[in-house]
């Protein structure tokens, strides 16, 4: 029984250093604080918010019959205000119409979203084990001359022929991202260095073999691969193809990965103090190739939805920039999976909308990829749109836990 001259009893101090990774995981599971998630989710939201707010002003000054009441504003201002609301309305709703305003719509969305989920899975694993992977562009070049090969020239029966494919692609994207983990661990070469170099080694590489007739379309000079086989595709219903359905289920690996297994328990150790986990009897060089060589896996699994879900062919531009935007969808969605999820499907609707945004408003297409950079802009400064919005600071939260140039 505690003294009442000397208050409670202290909690026992606990030793984060001294806690068996294998006892932890074993441990009951703490129930779900969501309340602990909410200041994240508001200040991604609001983030969200100022990137339209800013996007409208754009487009009200982008807009010829706005920029043409300009002259006679202050004896006549409501021309101004009229077709500027009409500028914005127009293409917002038409931004919506395009990647929401039906089966097509919806379809070419999902399709557009997959591979960013996918990547950006990648780069959030990454992210949680205190690394910035900046070569999913790389990994997926790769993996797509891989999957590519095996889909256009080997003779498989169909659903055999995708799945050897599928696991081509992510056996390649596995290895390119293991190297960079690799030199991280038994070098300590930067991997934010590492993996912009061989971003460009990749290119070249899919280059080099593409200019081999084995790999070139025939009757044609340029560096183009023939587009896979019938049997080599993945399944589809109407125009949407099973990519979305991988990349739930990768979502949800991942998810299973990081919250509820010993690696995933080491991975967020690492990532959140390396020496701490050294200290503990953790194998900090294990978790850095492991971390880098599954997210070399998921870039694989992004690749292939537009080489075996599209037929796309291989080019050295086959990864389009889904590689660079996969850093903005896992910075937008917390590095968690459910976040990353969430920023791919509004990374997708932004994409599918933009060229709807032209044929309907006369909107630039690029405008979406500027709404892109806005909300990344914001996410990445929440005590700017905090201060916006006159929102209370709050203690530190759940953040992405790369250590950049400092790990």
């Amino acid at each position: 029984m505690s003294d009442p001259q000397k208050g409670p009893a202290a909690p026992p101090v606990v030793d984060p250093e001294r806690v068996d990774p294998h006892e932890a995981a074993a441990a009951p599971r703490r129930r779900f604080d969501a309340s602990a998630f909410v200041p994240t989710v508001v200040d991604s939201v609001l983030a969200v918010v100022l990137a339209l707010v800013v996007g409208a002003v754009l487009i009200v000054f982008s807009t010829e019959r706005v920029l043409g009441s300009l002259p006679y504003f202050f004896s006549y201002p409501w021309d101004f205000f009229r077709f500027a609301g009409e500028a914005v309305g127009d293409g917002y709703a038409a931004l919506v119409n395009g990647s929401l305003g039906g089966t097509d719509a919806l379809t070419r969305t999902l399709n557009r979203a997959a591979p960013l989920i996918c990547a950006g899975l990648g780069v959030s694993l990454a992210f949680r084990a205190g690394l910035f992977n900046i070569g999913a562009q790389g990994q997926m070049l790769v993996a797509g001359l891989a999957a590519g090969y095996v889909g256009f020239t080997w003779d498989l029966p169909t659903g055999l022929h995708a799945l050897v494919a599928l696991l081509a692609a992510l056996v390649a994207g596995a290895l390119w991202g293991g190297v960079i983990g690799l030199l991280k661990a038994r070098t300590g070469a930067h991997e934010v260095i590492t993996t912009i170099m061989l971003n460009n080694v990749a290119r070249f590489v899919v280059l080099y073999f593409l200019g081999l007739e084995a790999f070139q379309r025939p009757n044609s000079d340029n560096k183009l691969s023939p587009p896979v086989d019938d049997s080599a595709t993945f399944p589809a219903i109407g125009n949407l193809h099973l990519g979305i359905v991988l990349a739930v289920l990768a979502a949800l690996v991942v998810w299973w990965l990081l919250e509820r297994s010993t690696l995933g328990f080491e991975m967020r150790a690492v990532g959140a103090n390396p020496d701490a986990a050294r200290t503990a009897g953790m194998s900090v060089p294990r978790v850095y190739v492991t971390a880098m060589t599954l997210a070399g896996v998921l870039a694989g699994l992004a690749v292939t939805m537009t080489v075996l879900g599209q037929q796309n062919s291989v080019t050295d531009q086959v990864a389009g920039t889904v590689g660079f935007d996969a850093i903005t969808v896992a910075l937008l969605g917390r590095a968690t999976p459910v976040g990353t999820v969430l920023a791919g499907l509004l990374f997708g609707a932004l994409s599918a909308g933009g060229l709807s945004m032209q044929g309907a408003a006369g909107i630039a297409p690029e405008l979406s990829q500027v709404l892109q950079a806005l909300i990344v802009l914001f996410v990445a400064a929440p005590a700017l749109v905090r201060g916006i919005f006159r929102i209370k600071g709050r203690g530190q939260g759940s953040s992405v836990e790369a250590k950049g140039w400092g790990g």
